[in-house]
């Protein structure tokens, strides 16, 4: 049973589940990207050799932040102002170092689990067109330990928001399915990848229907679970598997469902993509914002489209403070008409 959004008002404290990556942007032509054998725009998992083996063939310097999915949305909603957690599991290396000093800086508490196994880290080869073609090594974030994901864990929190990596993870992603619905609160969930709805449709086709109030996914996503290529379509049968759906159709913007009316939400800003890299997760902190906030749902999906568009504007999933100062003035003038 998915429960109301009537929920949400007692609490604001959001917490995300998910991979703690580091990730290493790398900007590159397309004679580079070819190279590597890879697909464009697709997500190759590897070893941490490997991406060292790519890198030494680049002559740019890459820029390294905290990343991973889940991850860049809590830390987008610690940047928003709103009371945030992250649950994860880190090396004991430098890059874990950075990574728990970074989520840190972004005014979210982290619950880390740690491992003599190295951080995660992500390769993303961002190409002229804006593209990204990511290489991850799970590193340590894939030994997480689904026994430690209790419902003690969200008992202060209204949203517990959750990546599509972890259904790579089954004893994982429904530790914290379970842990977060016995705690009482709304479960959202960003779909990630369409390889990772491939892979494991019939597994979310559950989740879903037993856990999952806010589901969130993109043209590629929505197709490969739904089957549906007509976005109408594709949302129509999004929202009958969840409460509330959202489909994002990239410049064009989103459309959200929720109680049998769909909201159609516009792009926002002209400028020229530099960098698609976090573009979901940080519509997904907008968004998950407005919601825990009582702002009505067109004015969620302005902010989050306000935050996509930012992180765009940027090498990397961090938006710079500028960017954030006109976020604020968006949401600062949705005030006067919160739910």
């Amino acid at each position: 049973m998915h429960m109301p959004f009537s929920a949400l008002p007692t609490k604001k404290k959001i917490a995300a589940v998910g991979s703690a990556l580091v990730d290493i942007c790398l900007i590159e032509d397309e004679a580079y990207l070819a190279a590597t054998g890879a697909p464009k725009g697709g997500m190759t998992i590897t070893t941490s050799r490997h991406i060292q083996e790519l890198l030494g063939r680049s002559e740019n310097r890459p820029i390294i932040v905290p990343g991973g999915s889940a991850c860049n949305t809590i830390l987008g909603i610690g940047k928003l102002g709103n009371s945030a957690r992250f649950i994860g599991k880190r090396g004991n290396d430098n890059y874990g170092t950075l990574f728990e000093e970074g989520v840190h800086s972004h005014g979210v508490e982290p619950v880390l689990q740690t491992s003599s196994t190295p951080t995660g880290n992500v390769l993303s080869i961002i190409t002229p067109d804006a593209q990204r073609t990511m290489f991850t090594f799970l590193g340590a974030s894939s030994e997480m330990d689904p026994g430690a994901i209790t419902p003690d864990l969200f008992t202060d929190v209204a949203l517990v928001h959750i990546e599509g990596y972890l259904l790579f993870n089954h004893d994982l992603i429904c530790a914290t399915l379970k842990a977060a619905k016995t705690a009482g609160v709304l479960i959202s969930l960003d779909l990630a990848s369409f390889t990772v709805v491939e892979t494991s449709k019939s597994l979310l086709e559950t989740l879903c229907e037993q856990y999952v109030d806010i589901l969130i996914a993109n043209e590629d996503e929505a197709r490969a679970f739904t089957g549906f290529s007509d976005e109408k379509q594709a949302l129509d049968a999004l929202s009958r598997k969840t409460d509330c759906a959202v489909l994002k159709v990239g410049k064009r913007g989103s459309y959200i469902t929720h109680n049998g009316t769909t909201i159609t939400v516009p792009r926002m800003g002209d400028g020229h993509a530099v960098d698609t890299t976090g573009a979901g997760d940080l519509w997904a902190a907008g968004f998950l914002f407005g919601l825990v906030n009582g702002f009505p749902l067109d004015a969620c999906g302005k902010i989050g489209s306000a935050c996509g568009y930012e992180v765009c504007q940027v090498i990397g999933a961090q938006i710079p403070d500028a960017g954030w100062k006109r976020i604020r003035l968006l949401f600062d003038d949705f005030s006067c008409v919160r739910c």
